[in-house]
């Protein structure tokens, strides 16, 4: 019988290579023993939010670290064009089962990805941005890919924001994106986890100029 996975073993991903093999072997559970056992708010908020601030214009959307296509799920809408992007090819072989996407693009988010600069109207993202997974460099690309306009709704580990540097990075880009704006919410409903069970994420929504 497998070992059951947790929040201990995502947040203890050092390297891609660890994501790679982590989301292997969890991407068939991933929607039952994780998100749904934990209430896992992070995917709906991020919907709500980018529904509250988004436009008709704000298309095609890129889902960054999409994964099982929680996100899609709740964005899914008729007419809305929404692409996925994540490393686990696992994790995206589920999201392809749920019809949502458009577009299913296995990339690592470290690297320079092989998309077109101003191509996306929107980026959305949800558990990306946390412990052991991607940090504030990857704004850097996300930005080239997106057009002027282009509208920015993503989750940050609310003790990250800070200690990991989102908040210099986007003092750093802030000549290149409008003021942002930032909703901290609490990311599980239904989680015993001591350690982790009470964590925030800062929904922070912003437009590329």
């Amino acid at each position: 019988m497998p070992i059951k996975k947790s929040l201990k073993d995502a947040y203890s991903l050092k390297t891609p290579e660890d994501s790679i093999n982590l989301y292997k072997s969890w991407a068939a559970t991933y929607d039952n023993d994780f998100a749904k056992e934990n209430d896992y708010r992070s995917p709906i908020e991020i919907a709500k939010y980018f529904n509250k601030y988004s436009d008709d214009d704000d298309t095609p959307i890129l889902d960054v670290g999409a994964g099982t296509g929680l996100v899609g799920e709740h964005l899914n809408k008729p007419m809305r064009e929404i692409d996925a992007i994540d490393i686990s090819p696992e994790m995206l072989d589920i999201a392809r089962f749920k019809n949502c996407y458009s577009k299913l693009i296995e990339a690592d988010l470290t690297k320079k990805l092989l998309i077109n600069k101003d191509h996306y109207g929107a980026i959305v993202s949800a558990g990306t941005f946390t412990h052991g997974h991607i940090g504030p460099e990857v704004f850097d690309e996300l930005l080239r890919v997106t057009r002027s306009g282009g509208l920015f709704v993503l989750t940050i580990h609310s003790k990250l924001f800070k200690k990991a540097g989102f908040d210099k990075k986007l003092i750093e880009i802030k000549s290149n994106i409008t003021r942002p704006n930032f909703h901290k919410i609490q990311v599980y409903g239904n989680n015993p986890d001591i350690d982790h069970g009470s964590d925030k994420v800062i929904i922070t929504v912003f437009r590329k100029r």
